[in-house]
């Protein structure tokens, strides 16, 4: 039996959500781009969340933005610059949603991970600016991010953020 060297690590992130407009039509077909109702505040449950998720294409891997700390940085300090770096967004702390533990052997040292997630709202930047560990950053309608999200775990805490957010959302009005 191999003996490895242990190694506790832990790392942050998140669940970055906008809250989008849904237009109806005027008249006729939603297919039409010039028959939509713009610059009209719509009522409360024509609002759609959609989650940013980060991925590697090649692979068809999609996940919530994370990392590791730097010297000095709290778990809330960690999560806000790895969700802004990873996504390209400028992001608003909400709250602490949850966290996911694992392990994994690399390099003959077993890591037992700990990952804290918290929900962030978007609040400024682009998708486009994102930093160069994943090749790609985009919006998703929260199911679909459900369905995407490549790691049992992460969709868990995305349920979890979406409790988190409804509670949120509910205290905005």
């Amino acid at each position: 039996m191999e003996r490895y060297q242990t190694v506790r690590a832990y790392s942050a992130g998140g669940v970055v959500f906008r809250v989008v407009p849904v237009y109806f039509p005027k008249n006729g077909s939603a297919l039409d781009p010039h028959n939509i109702e713009c610059g009209i505040v719509p009522p409360e449950d024509t609002r759609s969340v959609e989650i940013a998720l980060v991925g590697r294409s090649h692979v068809g891997m999609w996940v919530l933005p994370k990392g590791t700390p730097q010297p000095g940085e709290t778990i809330e300090q960690v999560a806000v610059r790895e969700v802004q770096e990873e996504t390209g967004l400028q992001v608003r702390l909400i709250a602490y949603v949850g966290s996911v533990s694992y392990s994994f052997v690399r390099d003959q040292i077993r890591y037992h991970k700990q990952v804290r997630h918290f929900l962030f709202q978007a609040i400024g930047g682009d998708t486009a600016l994102h930093d160069h560990e994943y090749d790609v950053v985009e919006w998703f309608p929260l199911q679909e991010a459900c369905r995407r999200l490549t790691y049992q775990s992460e969709v868990n805490i995305l349920n979890q953020a979406e409790e988190r957010l409804l509670q949120w959302l509910q205290h905005q009005q």
